[in-house]
């Protein structure tokens, strides 16, 4: 065992999978078994593996100029032409970009920006953030206690109270829905409490509410129609800024540039990381309107610098990587054929799997999709312990195929975007093999409520 911490891992259970190369969208293990690849590695290497355009990106780059911070003044071309070439694509008014590592420095970035420029512009009291129960925004201290899963929060002791964080429902109809109440029902009910817990804080206190515009780590969570409608309008009402977590959803994963543009959200902040750059380089983006950059303009003056950054903010080679990345979506149409295949990939796990005794949900958009495995189809029941996912992990991963058990027993799927139908094909012929394999495992063992 070497003598690693492991990420998001059982200590007692490291070291499973030694993955030796990838190409396109398989990678191989230390033995040469081939697997589909179907979470791209952790909803993030957008263009697979072994792409030689970024690789060599970021090799001209390393070999021109290696390393240069952005601090006090200094820059270089790279960092320049990125943040004007996302500026021409995101849909907030006159961006502003402040670059990071990942997408926790990036939520975490924002939230210090929040306080600085209500600050800056008199309203140092507006300072709460709402974030939603099942929501995922990084581990950081102020990410991680933004972040509402129980595994993220247990025996970390998050300062949740002294960051002002406060949590609102999970816009997860299947599990949240109430008796007989209808979408529609459901919506209006969870707006409605929102609303009343707002009032309750005095809306003057609460700077902005994060949301995924499609969740990842959480289920995929796809929020109901009217919901976004409805919920940007109840923030623009009280004053409430909107704050898109577009690191799993941005650069085509749901069929569009980004994931607001599919769910109809009009965001004030966005935040960025994972298919910036294929996660062929780490990067981040922490995404500002110019009107608040502007506002804190004359207290970076007073103090004398803006006091945050990192030695990493803006690396010329992850920049390179980026610019590439970009580059190649535009050029090969990467979103257009997300949509298409994403379209393909959506009816095909609808049809395969609806009616699977073992699939309470199937759910998505684009190329990002979950199966809610459940114990009882008719009720919803839950399988204990996350034991359904874990089973269909192990059985998909002896089949060939890579996927993530989240949120317990969703089996989640967010495969390279440069995916083929015929792969999604081969890729839903193992899922079913190895759903299959789990349904007959846990039902021999009673774990199912007949």
């Amino acid at each position: 065992m070497a003598s690693v911490i492991y990420p998001t891992t059982n200590f007692t259970a490291t070291e499973q999978l030694c993955i030796t190369h990838g190409e396109g969208i398989y990678v191989y293990d230390d033995t040469g078994k081939e697997y589909i690849e179907g979470l791209a590695g952790l909803w993030c290497t957008s263009l697979g593996y072994s792409n030689t355009e970024v690789v060599e990106a970021i090799t001209d780059q390393l070999n021109r100029l290696p390393f240069q911070h952005t601090f006090g003044g200094k820059t270089h071309a790279p960092v320049m032409q990125l943040a004007e070439t996302l500026k021409a694509m995101v849909p907030v008014e006159d961006a502003y970009f402040f670059f990071g590592n990942s997408g926790s420095d990036a939520n975490d970035s924002h939230y210090k920006m929040l306080r600085y420029y209500f600050n800056a512009i008199g309203k140092p009291e507006k300072r709460k953030i709402i974030t939603r129960e099942r929501g995922y925004h990084g581990v950081t201290v102020a990410a991680g206690s933004l972040t509402s899963l129980p595994a993220n929060l247990a025996h970390f002791d998050a300062p949740l109270e002294a960051l002002s964080i406060l949590r609102a429902d999970a816009p997860h109809y299947y599990t949240g829905r109430q008796g007989n109440e209808t979408e529609a029902q459901f919506v209006e009910r969870i707006l409605q409490n929102l609303e009343d817990q707002i009032l309750a804080e005095d809306p003057d206190t609460i700077a902005a509410m994060i949301v995924e515009p499609i969740t990842g780590a959480s289920g995929v969570i796809v929020p109901p129609e009217g919901y976004y409608e409805g919920l940007q309008a109840l923030l623009r009402k009280h004053d409430i800024l909107i704050w898109a977590d577009e690191v799993i959803c941005g650069f085509g994963r749901t069929g569009a540039d980004f994931g607001c543009t599919t769910m109809g959200i009009k965001p004030d902040l966005m935040t960025f990381a994972k298919q910036l750059s294929s996660a062929y380089f780490p990067i981040s983006a922490s995404v500002i309107p110019g009107w608040m950059y502007k506002a804190m303009v004359d207290q970076t003056n007073e103090v004398g610098v803006f006091g945050h950054g990192y030695t990493y903010s803006g690396h010329p080679a992850a920049c390179a990587a980026a610019l590439k990345t970009l580059e190649i979506y535009e050029r090969d149409k990467i979103f257009d054929h997300a949509a298409e295949v994403g379209a393909y990939m959506q009816e095909q796990l609808r049809e395969i799997f609806t009616d699977h005794p073992l699939v309470g949900e199937v759910r998505g958009k684009g190329l990002i999709a979950a199966l809610e495995l459940v114990s009882n189809k008719t009720t919803g029941a839950t399988i204990a312990g996350g034991k359904g996912g874990a089973l269909a992990v192990k059985a998909c991963q002896d089949a060939g195929l890579i996927l993530r058990a989240v949120a317990g027993n969703a089996l989640a799927f967010c495969p390279p975007l440069i995916i083929t139908k015929a792969q999604v094909d081969e890729m839903l012929k193992r899922t079913k093999a190895g759903v299959d394999t789990a349904y007959e495992t846990l039902r021999s063992e009673g774990l199912l409520d007949s």
